[in-house]
């Protein structure tokens, strides 16, 4: 027979280790994706398969959309729209890797190559597979807009103060692209929300969009865009690529910015012509004796991508009471 104090022993240990066991459920995470461990689950089969047996699809939206129409909405969308849709379901992931969408998405990223070349690409470096040439291959996104972020600080006048005032100045280097080769230039104060509405061959001359011509070797670009005028001045933009994850390309480090003056039958020239005019040309090359070369060393702060849909919330619109000073990463 127990006793009280035996019975009382054996409460206080099932009240503790109950007190214990709400303590680890606190702290620890539900995760109820574990409970699926050892659960053999038949994935959907892909569009185009083989297998004779007989499948519904639970999801209303497969039972009432025919693959065909699910293809059809699928070619229609961005390379980056695609990954997002490849994230909904299984079924639509294993749509989504049909090579006929990155290999439409490839010949037009990288059409200044050629057709023959980007196959010859595919079959020496990436295996014969679009979307790895397209996660790996570096290239120019046109979906947006590149932007550079620069500052300085400039003295202000003292008037009636023991201290010197200073400024903090922001200014913004805009490039966008196009597949054709062409790219816009903007060098101005303004935000990116604010230019992103005048980047186009439509904007008129007061807003300051210069056009130029582009090439791209490997992760290397090489630009060149004309300044008109009195005295016609050649700008020289050398990039590299890079980006924060596979396949983003969504930064541009500026290898070398250079300014240089161009004789009359040069600045004549077709705007086409250019790039080619000065390829091949040294930083301190100029053939303009009153406009002197000028390699800039200051306001080389890498370009950073912004995609149009984001223009609006970017952190780059951001004042300089705010952020004083962006890194690009």
């Amino acid at each position: 027979m127990a006793s009280g104090s035996d019975f009382a022993l054996a409460v206080s240990s099932e009240l503790e280790s109950v007190l214990r066991l709400e303590t680890v459920n606190y702290f620890v995470t539900r995760r109820p994706w574990l409970d699926l461990y050892g659960v053999n689950v038949r994935p959907v089969a892909p569009v185009g398969s083989a297998s004779r047996r007989p499948y519904v699809d639970p999801a209303l939206i497969h039972r009432s959309l025919p693959d065909e129409l699910l293809f059809e909405v699928f070619a229609r969308m961005t390379p980056y729209d695609l990954g997002r849709a490849s994230c909904v379901c299984r079924k639509w992931k294993y749509t989504i890797r049909n090579p006929v969408f990155w290999r439409n998405a490839c010949l037009k990223a990288w059409q200044l190559s050629g057709i023959v070349e980007n196959y010859r690409i595919l079959q020496s470096k990436y295996d014969g597979s679009w979307r790895k040439m397209w996660l790996s291959r570096p290239r120019l996104r046109t979906d947006g807009l590149y932007v550079s972020r620069n500052t300085y600080i400039r003295a202000g006048v003292a008037e009636w103060k023991i201290t010197n005032p200073v400024h903090v100045v922001c200014y913004f280097r805009y490039l966008r692209f196009f597949p054709s080769g062409r790219f816009l230039y903007k060098n101005s104060s303004q935000k990116v929300k604010d230019v992103a509405k005048c980047m186009n061959f439509r904007s008129s001359k007061a807003d300051c969009v210069f056009g130029g011509h582009y090439t791209l070797s490997d992760d290397k670009v090489e630009a060149a865009v004309l300044y008109p005028g009195m005295r016609p001045t050649v700008l020289r933009i050398r990039l590299r690529i890079r980006g924060t994850t596979s396949g983003a390309n969504n930064r541009m480090d500026l290898i070398s910015l250079v300014t240089s003056g161009v004789n009359s039958s040069e600045a004549s020239a077709p705007e086409e012509d250019i790039l080619g005019v000065v390829e091949g040309w040294q930083d301190d090359e100029t053939h303009n004796p009153d406009v002197p070369a000028v390699s800039h060393k200051r306001g080389m702060t890498p370009f950073v991508f912004v995609p149009f849909e984001e223009v609006e919330t970017s952190v780059l619109n951001l004042p300089v009471e705010k952020m004083d000073y962006f890194v690009p990463g």
